[in-house]
């Protein structure tokens, strides 16, 4: 393992409890970093917590709340504060994702996917800023290809990925003379997730994604988790208002036209459909 010299840091990732995000809280704690993770579900806080602390790297804690609540966003920072002190990398990881055609999708079902990715976002930017290291503070944003490419069954998280991706890049802008910086992070097909269950909820959809990457394997939370140590350690020095995809190459051709297979194959099997406006 190479040494990235972030022993002893503090790492606050919104998400943290399951998914990609915990697999980047793992990747971190294998560094001897100090973890701090927010979900919204104490079960599975308690349980991201205790699997942390038995890599016995590092120390993990987190707390509970929605990004959806500014005030509660802040209680947890401030809970992270007076644990682990200043935080050093700030990952920004909460999101929501179902498939759904725009002909059947609920306004408040567009509404919810912009609460918690976009607006979840800059909750915890803004609650974030006054607890980080400055100059030094290193932002992640957890983004998605749908940021940068239209596919179908996917118009509330292309919305919501493309504010979070020019969140990061005004950021950069902003707190780049304090001496923070600002990155997103673009994950293409990870497997064992949630997302990719409710996007390839059959073996058959699996497969035709596996088949769409270039490298013709899914990702792993860790392959993204690689991605955040390199923005957080003295390799990412000078990189900020950078959205990175680790995807294996899928967003270079076949993401896009690989959603369009999803849709129509989740056409077929009955779980995408119209309803009535």
């Amino acid at each position: 393992m190479i040494d990235l010299n972030l022993s002893g840091q503090t790492v606050f990732i919104s998400g943290g409890t399951s998914g990609i995000n915990l697999g980047i809280a793992e990747c971190f704690m294998d560094q001897g970093c100090n973890v701090f993770v927010v979900g919204r579900k104490q079960e599975k806080l308690d349980k991201a917590i205790e699997g942390l602390n038995s890599r016995k790297k590092g120390l993990a804690a987190g707390a509970c709340t929605d990004v959806r609540n500014y005030d509660g966003v802040k209680a947890v920072f401030q809970a992270c504060n007076d644990q682990f002190g200043q935080i050093d990398v700030l990952i920004s990881g909460a999101a929501g994702n179902f498939p759904a055609l725009a002909n059947g999708l609920s306004p408040n079902g567009f509404k919810s996917v912009i609460d918690i990715d976009l607006l979840g976002t800059f909750h915890v930017m803004r609650a974030g800023y006054p607890h980080l290291k400055q100059p030094g503070g290193r932002v992640i944003n957890i983004s998605a290809p749908q940021a940068w490419l239209p596919m179908m069954a996917q118009v509330h998280v292309c919305a919501a990925k493309a504010g979070v991706d020019m969140v990061t890049k005004t950021l950069a802008m902003e707190w780049g003379p304090k001496g923070i910086l600002v990155n997103s992070i673009s994950p293409g097909p990870i497997d064992g997730t949630e997302g990719m269950e409710r996007l390839a909820p059959t073996p058959e959809l699996l497969e035709s994604t596996r088949d769409s990457v270039p490298i013709k394997r899914l990702g792993h939370p860790h392959d993204v988790g690689k991605v955040a140590l390199m923005l957080a350690s003295d390799l990412g020095a000078y990189v900020s208002g950078t959205v990175i995809p680790a995807d294996g190459g899928w967003s270079l051709s076949g993401a896009s036209g690989n959603m369009v297979t999803l849709a129509k194959l989740g056409e077929q099997m009955g779980f995408l459909k119209e309803t009535p406006a």
